[in-house]
């Protein structure tokens, strides 16, 4: 269970990263204290955290992902790499989701 949790602030971590780059600083700080909700045992805390993660993975790499990818098109620049990392962080964003899910199944909060 240790290695959901791992994964899990992992993901909250990168989407603080990403406001952290464009200089949104409580937004960073927010979502970086945000797998702290795993500390509850609480099913709405885990709820809470699995739709900011749904809402993170296509809100934000989705969007910002399609953003990229038609500038570097614009530019006349490769774009491939990039549509192929920002694919990845949102579906590992997803899969995070998941993990959260097996945390309430061991947790037993169902």
């Amino acid at each position: 269970m240790w290695w959901r949790i791992i994964l899990v602030a992992l993901a909250f971590w990168l989407i603080g990263a990403h406001f952290l780059r464009f200089g949104d600083t409580w937004l960073c700080v927010a979502t970086a204290l945000m797998p702290a909700l795993l500390l509850f045992p609480k099913l709405a805390a885990y709820r809470v955290l699995q739709l900011t993660l749904v809402i993170a993975a296509l809100g934000i790499w989705g969007v910002s992902g399609y953003d990229y990818v038609q500038m570097r098109i614009a530019m006349d620049a490769p774009w491939l790499r990039l549509a192929g990392i920002m694919s990845a962080v949102a579906l590992f964003t997803l899969s995070a989701v998941w993990w959260v899910e097996g945390i309430t199944r061991l947790r037993k909060l169902n």
